[in-house]
């Protein structure tokens, strides 16, 4: 019910587009029990004889109503939360004048006014009436101290009465105030929390999705790296089974005309096939467990791996890949491994997709700047990696069109990308900035626009 009514005063364009309600309930909530309790002060009033008070009492209540309507027909709400605490500091002085100055217990509801600024306008604003409230409190010291203390315009008769009421409905105002702001946190916190737990279930979907767009990018070059030690296993099982129907043939002549140099020569070569078999199905299994990696969450567990074999893998996926979307790309694919580089302990499914990711970017860089058919230009990619004195360095570099000032500051963003819609998620520079700062490293670019740009991974030991 009180829910309803609070609302009523709301301005309903407010309540239509969903904004934040927490302080606007508050703030009516507010001026609402203000209103009830001068209503229910007007009773007291007539009961103890001190028509003063009945009627500034009403006029009060009403100036509250009066403000709320105003605010639910478009006053500014900084204005009429300024007008309340403004009608506070003119009547508390008066009301504490009327029942017999500082000594009376209107007094008390100076501490209303900076409680009451804090809920309706913040802390800040509260210093402001809590320093007011202070000069109003000395003021009418002053003022007792100069003419004395007013005379009570109620019936004496009735003070014990008028004191015990006048205090337990101060108390109860600022019970029922606080109890107002109290359930509106507890209910904001309430739904800040559900907010908070959507925005990562939300964040965890994307992720995914971004994990998955990648994923399909890998696929169709791993489609073509898997079938070249795929072809290769094909081969020489081929070979070796001509290899050992020459042999049968040799068992088959009589022990006398058998050539056994013959036959451990083919041995020798079937050793050799057999080996490069081993080799290149190793080969094959290692891509498709790369894949499995790259696609399930990570364990977490960093491993020392050899960045020259990750980085060479990844970005020859992501070259493949690229071509088999588009037959007529090609690119200069140029790699600067240091030799002998250490092994670093990392996650490899993750570094692996931020390899990924800058290939990925820097492939379709320089293939949109191939379409404009630029006289002597042809797309180049180089992967470096180099031994610093406190780790590693990766650098992924291409000879794209660059990127401007204007948005170098930005690429790092969630969500920013220069992709037409629909061609990218906006994440994967975000995630792959992650990645490299939750091992501890940099990732940082330089670009000059319509030269080419240049991504690098700093990873420490």
């Amino acid at each position: 019910m009180f829910k309803k009514i609070t609302e009523f005063f709301i301005p309903p364009q407010k309540l239509q587009s969903g904004d934040e309600l927490r302080s606007e309930r508050i703030f009516v909530a507010v001026l609402l029990i203000s209103a009830v309790s001068n209503f229910l002060g007007i009773n007291l009033a007539i009961e103890i004889k001190a028509e003063l008070n009945g009627y500034l009492l009403l006029v009060n209540g009403v100036i509250n109503l009066l403000i709320l309507l105003a605010y639910r027909y478009g006053l500014k709400k900084s204005i009429a939360t300024t007008l309340v605490l403004s009608q506070f500091a003119i009547s508390f002085p008066i009301q504490a004048w009327l029942q017999g100055g500082l000594s009376s217990p209107a007094a008390a509801a100076f501490f209303l006014l900076p409680a009451v600024a804090m809920l309706i306008q913040g802390k800040r604003a509260a210093t402001f009436w809590m320093i007011l409230s202070a000069f109003l409190s000395l003021g009418l010291f002053w003022f007792e101290s100069q003419f004395g203390t007013p005379v009570p315009t109620f019936d004496p008769a009735k003070s014990n009465l008028f004191y015990f009421s006048s205090i337990l409905g101060t108390n109860l105002t600022i019970f029922i105030i606080l109890l107002v702001y109290e359930t509106g946190k507890s209910k904001a916190l309430a739904n800040i929390q559900n907010k908070n737990e959507a925005l990562i279930n939300t964040q965890s979907q994307l992720i995914q999705a971004e994990k998955m767009a990648s994923l399909g990018e890998l696929t169709a070059g791993i489609a073509h790296e898997i079938q070249n030690p795929l072809n290769f296993v094909n081969n020489f099982s081929e070979i070796s089974n001509e290899l050992i129907e020459e042999i049968e043939e040799e068992q088959e002549k009589p022990a006398a005309e058998r050539d056994y140099e013959l036959i451990f020569e083919i041995i020798a070569d079937l050793k050799q096939n057999l080996q490069k078999i081993n080799k290149h199905g190793h080969r094959a299994g290692s891509i498709v467990k790369n894949m499995l990696e790259h696609s399930r969450i990570s364990t977490g567990e960093k491993v020392l791996t050899d960045i020259n074999v990750l980085a060479d893998e990844y970005v020859k996926l992501s070259y493949h890949g690229l071509r088999a979307k588009d037959k007529s790309f090609n690119a200069d694919l140029k790699l600067n491994l240091a030799p002998n580089l250490p092994k670093v302990k990392i996650l490899p499914s993750e570094i692996g997709r931020v390899l990924l990711n800058l290939a990925n970017n820097a492939f379709y860089a320089v293939s949109e700047k191939a379409k404009g058919n630029l006289e002597g230009y042809k797309p180049q990619l180089t992967l470096s990696t180099l031994k610093t004195k406190n780790g590693i360095e990766i650098s992924v570099s291409d000879n794209g069109p660059g990127i401007s000032e204007s948005i170098k500051d930005k690429i790092f963003q969630p969500f920013f990308t220069t992709k037409p819609s629909g061609s990218g998620t906006g994440l994967g520079l975000s995630l792959s900035y992650d990645i490299i700062k939750a091992h501890g490293g940099i990732l940082e670019v330089e670009s000059e626009e319509g030269k080419g740009t240049i991504f690098t991974i700093k990873l420490t030991n």
